[in-house]
């Protein structure tokens, strides 16, 4: 899910998995539409898990009143040992307390093995019944030509060196999510996270300047400004350098974040405005399926 067309896509096919479960009365072909598998249990996968949940509980039977939701599953997978496994201890085990307390069904130290649009296979051998497999589990980047395939690990990330430069290679650069760059608090990598590709940008661009000018070049160090996810009304965890904190006032604290990141004062109100609305009422105001106009061939 990187761009606002991919989670409309997502909802759209939410709400008409309902729609069909409406028109069927074969229980399991009914509960399979209903089911959500939400695959990674990292920020993204802890809240849009954390969402669904709430979902389950307060907008859904509103809008769906002949289906009965209490066999409707929302699941986690996670190939790892904990959920949020980037964050702290007590991060991670706060998250995994507020999904079970939401109904969050988590699975650990588990990988889908494969998944045909209606069974999802677990490295288990167990079988999850849904229509509906939510990836958020990272992605891997695209390989380009040319570049060593020893400089090439998991995911297709490149290995880097301390300047962002390609092992071995002296004009070529990546950051962000494709770069690999080993620092001695990050022996795996820096996290896939916004503020390791921005500050790896900033580092790179007055590195540039300085080859330019024909001096020397600085080393790039990740400063980890602190982590957060939402799990769900009044329920959010930070991880600061200096303080860790979960429950209603991380939500407050994840909340002004967001909004202050958002450009211009008038979008701010109005989006404080919505989710002023939709904490009070947990409602929405839009429930149309909306689908992209095919251009003409």
């Amino acid at each position: 899910m990187k761009s606002v067309a991919e989670a409309l896509d997502i909802r759209n096919r939410v709400l008409e998995n309902y729609e069909k479960a409406l028109g069927t009365e074969d229980k399991e072909e009914q509960q399979a539409l209903m089911n959500i598998v939400v695959v990674g249990g990292g920020p993204t996968g802890v809240e849009v898990s954390g969402t669904l949940a709430e979902m389950k509980k307060h907008i859904f039977p509103k809008d769906y009143p002949e289906l009965d939701f209490k066999y409707m599953q929302v699941s986690l997978i996670e190939a790892s040992a904990k959920v949020l496994n980037v964050m702290s201890v007590e991060a991670s085990a706060k998250a995994n307390a507020y999904l079970e307390k939401l109904g969050v069904h988590i699975r650990t130290n588990t990988s889908v093995k494969d998944y045909d649009g209606n069974n999802v296979l677990l490295s288990d051998s167990a079988m999850l019944k849904a229509r509906t497999l939510i990836w958020a589990a990272g992605v891997a980047g695209n390989k380009l030509e040319g570049v060593p395939p020893e400089l090439i690990i998991r995911n297709n990330r490149i290995i880097v060196d301390k300047y962002n430069r390609l092992e071995r290679m002296e004009n070529i650069f990546a950051i962000g999510d494709i770069a690999f760059m080993r620092e001695e608090e990050y022996p795996n990598g820096h996290p896939q996270v916004a503020q390791v590709a921005i500050q790896q940008a900033e580092r790179l661009a007055k590195n540039f300047k300085s080859m330019s000018n024909n001096k020397a070049l600085e080393p790039f160090h990740y400063k980890n400004l602190g982590s957060m996810a939402t799990v769900g009304k009044n329920l959010a965890v930070v991880d600061m350098s200096f303080i860790k904190f979960q429950g209603f006032f991380a939500w407050l604290v994840w909340m002004f974040i967001h909004l202050m990141s958002i450009v211009g004062i008038k979008n701010r109100i109005l989006i404080f405005i919505n989710w002023a609305w939709n904490y009070a009422t947990y409602d929405q105001s839009l429930r149309l399926i909306i689908r992209s106009k095919n251009k003409p061939q």
